[in-house]
């Protein structure tokens, strides 16, 4: 997500969504006293032991119970979601994730199955999904001015990200190859999600400015960035199921080789999302950061803002997609939006997925290989 800073007033920083621009304002009420409900756990027998991904018999069996039941469950506006997760035993599951703040989230839950056709039911009290943009958690800065060529991982976004009395902002993720011109991989709600005059009297238009660091970290002052890249709309949202969108390289201005802050070179091919895969991130707010793939195949509404600190201009369901277990928002905050989730592999790690939403309990992320897919991009790296 991103996140915006009142302008002109540093001290009194809002948590800002476009969500996911990833987190909201106000991250949720928690006006239930739980954090979270077991509703029942699997019937079926245990996985062998290794690696559960999508090809796995036990994990498709709970993906065929959720293609009968997740259109019908997410019309009740308290479901946000769904996905193939792990219940106590370990054993796969149909999660659902229920708005916590819902005052009849109680009713809602109580309401849903145990088990559908043998497969158990697990359900999740969570904030709002949102998209992100937050202080980096290590020794290095991820929202400091960098000396070209930069590395990724960074504080960085549109020029011009600046309205209604605030500056927005999120993360400058990864550099992937089109062609043979290099590009700056971050979110739509990042780079070019401003497409009405608004609060700012302009709009993002192919060929705007991306700067290093983001307007969030020098007090809304674009003249205190340095241009890094051009953007180059791809408009993947609100119709496609990606969100992601690129900025050209300005000659020196990025590490050629990709490396990311405190990850390194990054391997130019890709990998899977698994249930419990270690993963980890380099964003602009909480650093370098570890977690796990807690679900596959997730589909989850997004709530979209437009423009720095803008109304609500829609809301997105995706489908097929990852979900890391983000507890207090200790994965993913406001402002990681657009970084590049990898194996946690200690050299030239694969890319897994591009993050771009989540709440205080679970953060969300495409797929790496439909981001690629629909920009018909590879990675740059080793």
């Amino acid at each position: 997500m991103r996140f915006p800073t009142i302008g002109l007033q540093p001290a009194r920083a809002v948590w800002y969504s476009c969500w996911m621009r990833l987190f909201p304002r106000n991250l949720g009420k928690g006006l239930l006293a739980f954090a979270f409900l077991l509703i029942a756990v699997g019937l079926h027998a245990a996985p062998p032991p290794g690696v559960l991904d999508a090809s796995h018999a036990s994990v498709r069996a709970v993906i065929a119970v959720q293609n009968n039941v997740t259109a019908q469950w997410m019309r009740q506006r308290e479901v946000l979601g769904t996905a193939v997760g792990l219940d106590t035993a370990g054993k796969p599951a149909l999660m659902v994730y229920i708005d916590r703040d819902a005052s009849n989230a109680g009713e809602v839950i109580r309401n849903l199955p145990r088990n559908v056709s043998g497969v158990g039911v697990q359900v999740e009290l969570t904030d709002k999904f949102r998209a992100m943009a937050g202080k980096p958690s290590s020794g290095v800065s991820h929202t400091a001015i960098q000396t070209p060529p930069i590395q990724l991982g960074t504080s960085g976004g549109w020029q011009k990200d600046l309205a209604n009395g605030y500056c927005c902002g999120g993360t400058l993720g990864s550099l992937i190859q089109i062609g043979s011109a290099q590009y700056i991989l971050s979110n739509y709600h990042v780079f070019e999600s401003d497409t009405v005059a608004g609060g700012n009297n302009t709009t993002a238009q192919t060929g705007d400015p991306i700067v290093q660091p983001g307007l969030i970290d020098v007090n809304c002052s674009a003249s205190s960035t340095q241009t890094v890249a051009t953007l180059v709309k791809k408009s993947s949202l609100p119709n496609n199921n990606v969100d992601c969108s690129i900025a050209q390289v300005v000659s020196g201005q990025v590490d050629a080789t990709g490396k990311i802050l405190e990850i390194g070179t990054i391997s130019k091919t890709t990998v899977g999302a698994s249930l419990r895969q270690a993963v980890k991130k380099s964003g602009r707010t909480t650093g370098l950061t570890r977690s796990s793939i807690s679900g596959l195949n997730a589909t989850i509404s997004v709530t979209y803002d437009n423009e720095c600190a803008g109304g609500t201009a829609f809301t997105k369901t995706f489908t097929g997609q990852i979900v890391v277990a983000n507890k207090g928002s200790k994965f993913l905050n406001s402002g990681d939006s657009g970084s590049l989730m990898v194996e946690d592999a200690a050299t030239n790690p694969h890319a897994v997925g591009l993050l771009f939403a989540g709440s205080s309990t679970d953060a969300i992320a495409n797929p790496i290989g439909d981001v690629l897919s629909f920009l018909g991009a590879t990675m740059v790296g080793q």
